[in-house]
């Protein structure tokens, strides 16, 4: 799928983590391997540290506390939008939808619209594309896009496949329409049949959370989880990215006709450090345009990686530059996105700690 969009732009993203950090040396020994084992592999997939949130924290109050602190700094209006749009797999609770939530802790006015959308992997850009699509109704003039997640809560912390990597976060989006005539371009596919592939087996309505499923079960790498657990089949994750990404990416060179060398940066998901550096290889991208800097500093936070890694890495510059980017989401569902759009004179891009 190709969908145009045109005369909006992105003009502001917050990045907000927990102050919580912890360290992959000192989880080693929750793991079914030796410690010389675990080391290695930590180097090869970039295991260093990560921001968790504390039991009693949600999705919510990440994105309460953002958004007040934008409130607060005079860099958003609290009457000034009129969608609120989170993109999470870690609601607060199954009713009501938390964006409803977070506008009642906010007290923000009757005629915003609240929307909760389960994105993973791709939730940026598929929360930017519902973004611009509400933008074109003609009766929206800015939208908040939230991504964040609490995922950690759902991670066995005797899988050693995925413990390491589980970051929490959230940030916050300013999409408006604007005067400009840069055309966005957004490409996305999905596919069901891969759904499973990554997944927390119990806790819905198929599966209700029981004392059966919370029993730990050891799998064939050593890994302990239950079926409460986030579970993820790296092997059909990885074949996954390699195969379709840039499949899409030569899709969009050739129909925007266009070459890599167009883009400034590739700001893509960081699943890990692994990953991603295969896939700059497989591209020819080299890494200085896409950054994999996240995973290893904050941990993999679904969603809130993208916009995270443009305030790492763009921050400041993002407030007086231009520049041409590529913004990419692969995963959950099975759901890949590219979008090609331009970040230009922001008026935030900064990171802050809850």
């Amino acid at each position: 799928m190709h969908l145009k969009f045109k005369n909006k732009r992105i003009s502001g993203i917050l990045s907000v983590l927990p102050s919580n950090e912890i360290h992959f040396v000192d989880e080693i020994s929750n793991y079914n391997f030796s410690e010389k084992q675990s080391i290695k592999l930590g180097k090869i997939m970039g295991y260093g540290s990560r921001r968790i949130v504390n039991s009693d924290t949600c999705v919510s109050d990440l994105c309460t506390h953002g958004l007040n602190y934008l409130f607060d700094n005079n860099l958003l209006e609290k009457d000034s939008f009129q969608a609120l749009v989170l993109c999470t797999q870690s609601p607060d609770q199954f009713i009501p939808s938390t964006s409803s939530i977070i506008a009642g802790n906010l007290k923000l006015n009757e005629n915003v619209i609240c929307l909760d959308i389960n994105q993973g992997c791709a939730g940026f850009e598929v929360g930017l594309m519902q973004a611009f699509m509400l933008l074109d109704t003609g009766s929206i003039d800015k939208v908040v896009l939230l991504n964040a997640d609490v995922l950690s809560k759902k991670v066995s912390i005797k899988d050693r496949n995925s413990r390491p990597l589980v970051g929490d976060g959230a940030s916050i989006t300013i999409i408006e329409n604007s005067i400009n005539d840069e055309i966005i371009d957004v490409f996305i596919k999905m596919d069901g049949s891969g759904a499973l592939s990554l997944q927390i087996p119990a806790g819905g309505f198929k599966l209700p959370s029981s004392e059966e499923t919370s029993v730990l079960v050891e799998d064939s790498a050593g890994n302990s989880r239950s079926l409460n657990d986030l579970v993820m089949k790296g092997d059909e994750v990885f074949n996954f990215v390699q195969t379709k990404v840039p499949e899409l990416l030569n899709e969009m060179f050739n129909k925007l006709n266009l070459d890599k060398d167009f883009f400034d940066y590739y700001f893509f998901h960081q699943p890990n450090k692994f990953m991603l550096e295969k896939l700059a290889e497989k591209l020819d991208i080299v890494y200085e345009k896409m950054p994999n800097n996240i995973c290893e500093k904050y941990g993999n936070g679904s969603n809130n990686t993208v916009p995270l890694t443009i305030c790492e890495n763009l921050g400041s510059k993002s407030l007086n530059g231009s520049y041409d980017v590529c913004l990419g989401g692969f995963g959950v569902g099975l759901t890949w996105s590219l979008i090609k759009c331009k970040l230009e004179n922001l008026q935030f891009c900064d990171i802050i700690n809850y």
